[in-house]
C-alpha cells in the first residue's frame, strides 16, 4: 500500500522491555540506499517485506513508503543480492497514550544502540513521551537504518 509515512525518532534511555506487548526478531537488507529511495527487504520472525521509501521531508518527518508482503525464501534470496551489510534487531511495540511506539534494540555492527519511533497522523500531532525515551534523532541520517549500513554505530 502506498502511503504517506510521518514519523519522529528518539534514543532510548533506561529500562523500556518491562513496558513492551510484543517483540520480533527482525534482519533486514538493502537493494539500495540512495537517499532518493531506499528499497529494504525485510524478515520479522516469520513474515518478510519488500519496502520502498522515497526522500525525506526537510525535516525528516515524513516520506512516501509502499510496502508488500513476500514470502521469506523470496526474502532469503534478495537478501543475498543486497548492498553489503544486514541490519539486525528486536522490534518492541509500547504502547503509550494512544500511541504505539516500536523500540529497536540492535545487534552486530550496531550493538548498544536502541532507537524508538512514533508514526503520527501529522507532523504536529500530540504524544505522550515516556520516561525512558531520549533526545529527538528525527532527521539525523546517521540513525536511518540504510546508513548504519555503511557506518554501524561501533565506528561512531
Amino acid at each position: 500500500m502506498l502511503q504517506q509515512e510521518i514519523e519522529r525518532k528518539f534514543l532510548v534511555n533506561g529500562e523500556f522491555k518491562i513496558y513492551a506487548s510484543t517483540q520480533h526478531k527482525i534482519e533486514q537488507g538493502y537493494l539500495s540506499t540512495n537517499p532518493e529511495r531506499t528499497v529494504r527487504i525485510r524478515i520479522a520472525d516469520e513474515k518478510a517485506f519488500i519496502t520502498i521509501k522515497g526522500k525525506s521531508n526537510k525535516a525528516g518527518t515524513s516520506r512516501l513508503e509502499w510496502e508488500k508482503e513476500i514470502t521469506v525464501e523470496e526474502a532469503k534470496k534478495l537478501i543475498s543480492i543486497c548492498e553489503p551489510g544486514v541490519i539486525a534487531k528486536t522490534r518492541y511495540h509500547i504502547k503509550a497514550g494512544s500511541h504505539m511506539f516500536e523500540v529497536d534494540e540492535f545487534y552486530g555492527e550496531n550493538k548498544g544502540l536502541v532507537i524508538a519511533e512514533i508514526e503520527l497522523q501529522s507532523e504536529d500531532e500530540a504524544f505522550i513521551k515516556p520516561d525512558w525515551l531520549g533526545k529527538e534523532v528525527t532527521g539525523d541520517a546517521k540513525y536511518y537504518n540504510a546508513s548504519l549500513i555503511k557506518n554501524p554505530f561501533k565506528n561512531w
